[in-house]
């Protein structure tokens, strides 16, 4: 990572986004961050980082790797796109430079200008009214890289607890047909692989949730326990794959049930969010797994209700950070374990 920088996107102006990247800025030296640049939008972080009362200069870099030379004593921000600070005020104009910021980090990262990508908070329904085609940012960055989204997984990560949706955005009525042995098979390779490359587990233990209550009970309440669920785990493990399950979702998230797995792989998007959130909100990461790049995300939204109170926490950004600069650590060999 010395001689490249982290690259952060902005998010919705309007959102906590730049006031958490400029608390985190702020904290870098108590939580040891690594260098990072921000794609954009220095007003706006000066103006964000006044409504909390910090004290941060910022920057203008012209170049990704130029913020090394300031990162110690001033936030640096690429120059270009910018605009007003309208914290809880969101606007067309705020999607249109939070899809600018997006679209320029990843680039930064896609090219190797930058180490890692490391996202704030967009408003989706916002950013689609300005071309945004993506389902969400996880997506969009797959694509970026030449990916199919169905190859990038998202984890939610956070110290108690490690989570993977296998199935993300849509609707639940919709998702045991998306169910299929296939499926998780391949989604619990990604992620297998990625706890070995990215956070030192090469022999990763994997938790598998059912999706029905108490895992379908012996197909009494449903049959895609029976039918999709347990021949994946079974292929996983003759594979060599520590995998387990189906579990019963509602036990598998209790203090001695974590104890047993590094990785939860749940059937939908609230089975994995919900215990995350309950147990990590203020820490909780989104990462995603599977492709060429590092990309983290804070696990919140854009909080537009809070934007520029000074309510809204930074552990989740400086965790996203720190996260990013880990994985390319690990990546690179240097990782201390």
């Amino acid at each position: 990572m010395e001689g490249t920088p982290l690259v952060v996107s902005l998010g919705d102006p309007a959102g906590v986004g730049p006031e958490l990247i400029a608390a985190a800025w702020a904290a870098r030296a108590e939580h040891d961050l690594p260098p990072f640049v921000v794609a954009g939008g220095a007003e706006i972080l000066s103006a964000a980082a006044r409504s909390r009362g910090l004290a941060v200069p910022v920057r203008e870099v012209i170049g990704a790797a130029e913020a090394l030379d300031h990162f110690d004593h001033a936030l640096p921000v690429l120059a270009g796109a910018d605009g007003d600070y309208t914290p809880g005020q969101p606007s067309r104009d705020g999607a249109q430079l939070a899809l600018a910021s997006l679209e320029e980090a990843a680039r930064l990262v896609v090219d190797g200008e930058a180490a890692a990508l490391v996202t704030a908070p967009i408003a989706k329904a916002r950013l689609a009214e300005v071309g945004f085609e993506h389902p969400g940012q996880t997506e969009f960055v797959a694509a970026a890289c030449g990916y199919d989204p169905g190859d990038a997984v998202m984890m939610l990560a956070g110290p108690h607890l490690r989570a993977v949706p296998l199935t993300v955005h849509l609707a639940l009525a919709e998702v045991p047909a998306r169910l299929t042995a296939e499926m998780i098979e391949r989604k619990a390779r990604i992620v297998a692989m990625a706890l070995a490359r990215d956070f030192g587990l090469p022999a990763a233990r994997l938790a598998v949730a059912g999706l029905n209550p108490h895992a379908g009970e012996e197909g009494r309440m449903g049959d895609e326990e029976a039918r999709i669920i347990t021949p994946a785990i079974a292929h996983l493990r003759a594979e060599g794959l520590d995998v387990t399950g189906p579990h019963p979702a509602d036990a598998l998230f209790t203090p001695r049930a974590r104890e047993t797995y590094d990785a939860a792989l749940c059937m939908y998007h609230d089975q994995a969010l919900i215990p995350l959130k309950a147990l990590d909100f203020d820490e909780g990461v989104n990462v995603t797994l599977g492709l060429p790049v590092i990309r983290t995300s804070p696990d919140h939204g854009t909080a537009f209700a809070i934007a520029g109170t000074g309510q809204a926490h930074p552990g989740a950004m400086i965790a996203a950070i720190r996260m990013a600069g880990d994985c390319v650590l690990r990546r690179l060999g240097l990782y201390d374990d």
